[in-house]
């Protein structure tokens, strides 16, 4: 007979402690609030609509924070000149020291990468459909790497994930972020289901696509 795990008791699990990400104050810890610095995060939305910018800006004010070093595993579009334009637009030489492109690194490689010291702890794999995972595999390599952050990012169909690993990312993630008209919006485990302040991705984008009335109200939240 297989041997069970051992239970947590009530006095275990408040004891635990957890290693959060402490976001500074503004727009993003307003979108997800302080979660783990672990799991998965799932970032998803229809094509032009602002995926890559919100990620390379998340990406931005994550290498910002002490201890934490982040990978961008850019799978769909390589490093080529549309990722160049988004390093560019959005100032990453100011996190140079703690954020590294990954041109279009392959699982099997980039799991030896986080299998060395000093590893990067947060890493984002854009997109999903061109990682080639299964819900199996995805759970291995959340298994394997407990004290690591992935942040995949999904195409979407509508308001709800594309394709069978994207619906199973999506339903297993502690963070889900849906990017549409280029405004975040998110439903955090953290926040205990609550619908948190949406995420300006691109004012004037985001005034075209919602109207200023909304997305001044958004504001003003």
């Amino acid at each position: 007979m297989q041997k069970l795990k051992r239970a947590v008791s009530v006095d275990q699990l408040i004891k635990k402690k957890f290693i959060d990400i402490p976001l500074p104050e503004g727009p993003l810890k307003d979108l997800i609030g302080t979660p783990e610095r672990s799991g998965s995060w799932f970032v998803y939305g229809e094509s032009g609509n602002g995926k890559t910018t919100f990620l390379m800006q998340m990406a931005k004010v994550l290498a910002s924070l002490s201890k934490t070093k982040v990978a961008y595993n850019t799978l769909e579009e390589g490093a080529r000149k549309s990722m160049q334009a988004a390093v560019e637009e959005n100032f990453m030489w100011h996190v140079k020291n703690s954020f590294m492109i990954l041109d279009r690194e392959p699982i099997p490689e980039l799991r030896t990468r986080l299998a060395m010291r000093k590893s990067p702890n947060v890493i984002i794999i854009d997109s999903i459909q061109y990682a080639y995972l299964d819900k199996r595999s995805y759970k291995a390599l959340l298994a394997d790497f407990p004290k690591k952050l992935f942040i995949f990012n999904g195409h979407a169909k509508g308001k709800r994930a594309k394709h069978a690993i994207g619906e199973d990312i999506e339903f297993d993630a502690d963070v889900k972020i849906r990017v549409e008209g280029f405004v975040a919006f998110s439903v955090s485990r953290m926040s205990r289901g609550i619908q948190t302040k949406p995420y300006i991705i691109w004012h004037e984008g985001a005034r075209k696509c919602w109207g200023d009335t909304q997305v001044d109200e958004w504001l003003k939240a």
